[in-house]
């Protein structure tokens, strides 16, 4: 859908914000991509978003082309699998922790890799049905003592990760070049 100018939800400034500590960021904002919720929390506008979302296109093509799946995974998680793997604790203040109100204790994902891992485990049980490579593109939160380069370094920030099944050193060197080669 076309929007005329005069439509667009748009508006830009002449002044770089005060916030703004690297070029990027001043452009995104002033440009009228992004506009700040909280430090290192952003609202991504029209503009912003569409560029967004045909990054996330160009990305999804590349991943599927190199053979890899998609996934999306929730961004609210348990703690079990953290608390498993040792990360509940390691990651510290990093984590933005929370409790239902049955006092179930719940994290927003600062990564996926245990949930990958979890699923993989849990839906194959042969080494014949590997390789396997599976992504994702999801909202991604760690508490960062100092938010500061706008998108690159928030609170709340998109990611792509993606992750290989092998059975042999060989596979995962095979797996890991058609990764870097997308």
């Amino acid at each position: 859908m076309l929007l005329r100018m005069s439509q667009l939800f748009l508006r830009t400034l002449r002044e770089d914000p005060a916030e703004a500590e690297v070029d990027s960021h001043k452009l995104l904002v002033r440009a009228g991509y992004i506009r700040r919720a909280a430090p290192g929390i952003y609202t991504w506008l029209p503009l912003g978003l569409a560029v967004k979302a045909k990054v996330e296109q160009v990305v999804r093509e590349e991943m599927n082309r190199a053979g890899a799946q998609e996934v999306f995974f929730p961004a609210l998680l348990p703690r079990e699998p953290f608390e498993t793997t040792g990360r509940w604790t390691e990651y510290g203040d990093n984590l933005f922790r929370l409790q239902d109100r049955k006092k179930a204790d719940y994290l927003l994902a600062p990564t996926h890799e245990e949930m990958f891992t979890l699923l993989v485990k849990d839906l194959y049980s042969s080494y014949k049905d590997l390789p396997l490579t599976l992504y994702q593109i999801q909202n991604k939160y760690r508490d960062e003592a100092r938010p500061r380069a706008g998108l690159l370094r928030g609170r709340e920030f998109v990611m792509k990760d993606a992750y290989s099944f092998d059975v042999t050193d060989e596979g995962l060197a095979i797996s890991y070049q058609a990764q870097r080669d997308a």
